[in-house]
């Protein structure tokens, strides 16, 4: 079986919302020999096109959440290899990550997990549905040094500017850099409220990482 045959089963898996599949699928990658960071941004493709049929109802929240877990397990699988390759340091930069209060979508997020993880950071993702607490409490625990917030609906966007109002009031604001991106979420948006980066994107997401811990 050829490289492209190869990755293209790994983003089939992902349609099949089974865990097992998915897994198999990973493990074939590795075993071949096939280029792991093509392979993800396969698998990154396959996500977003998900998200897209999510948006247009041709799949159901269900789904979504079993491609998810889908994706993060063949991750878990990967970061080992990438790992071994050099392609992430083990002593890397850490990040937490989540969806702020009210938010269920995991997509956006994870794609950005993924490629911040791909691109040299040591990510905690925490989950969806977080308080501002959560965000705060967590990073501390792990000395995180960015705090990424995900808002994915117009409803629950002004839930991002909570975790800075927060932190603000724990007198810990300069201890800790505010990333934020989701559907609703603009340049403007991350300005306004003292955000220090945005991303429209998660490829720009490790960009703007990257520069808030250089700075």
């Amino acid at each position: 079986m050829g490289k492209e045959e190869v990755i293209q089963k790994m983003k089939d898996a992902l349609f099949t919302f089974d865990e097992n599949i998915t897994l198999e699928a990973a493990q074939e990658v590795i075993q071949t020999g096939t280029d792991i960071i093509e392979t993800i941004s396969a698998m990154g493709d396959a996500m977003g096109e998900l998200g897209e049929k999510f948006q247009t109802m041709e799949v159901f929240l269900p789904e979504v959440l079993l491609a998810s877990k889908a994706f993060k397990a063949a991750m878990k699988l990967f970061e080992p290899e990438l790992l071994k390759s050099g392609t992430v340091q083990a002593d890397r930069p850490k990040i937490v990550i989540g969806s702020v209060k009210g938010d269920l979508h995991t997509v956006g997020k994870d794609m950005v997990t993924t490629m911040l993880t791909v691109g040299g950071f040591d990510v905690k993702d925490l989950g969806i549905d977080l308080d501002a607490s959560t965000f705060i409490n967590e990073a501390e625990a792990i000395g995180a040094k960015i705090i990424a917030v995900s808002a994915l609906m117009s409803s629950t966007i002004a839930h991002q500017k909570e975790v800075i109002e927060f932190l603000k009031a724990k007198g810990v604001r300069d201890k800790f850099k505010v990333m934020v991106g989701g559907g609703p979420c603009t340049q403007n948006w991350a300005d306004s409220i003292g955000a220090d980066g945005y991303s429209k994107d998660a490829v720009g997401a490790v960009a703007v990482a990257k520069k808030l811990v250089a700075n």
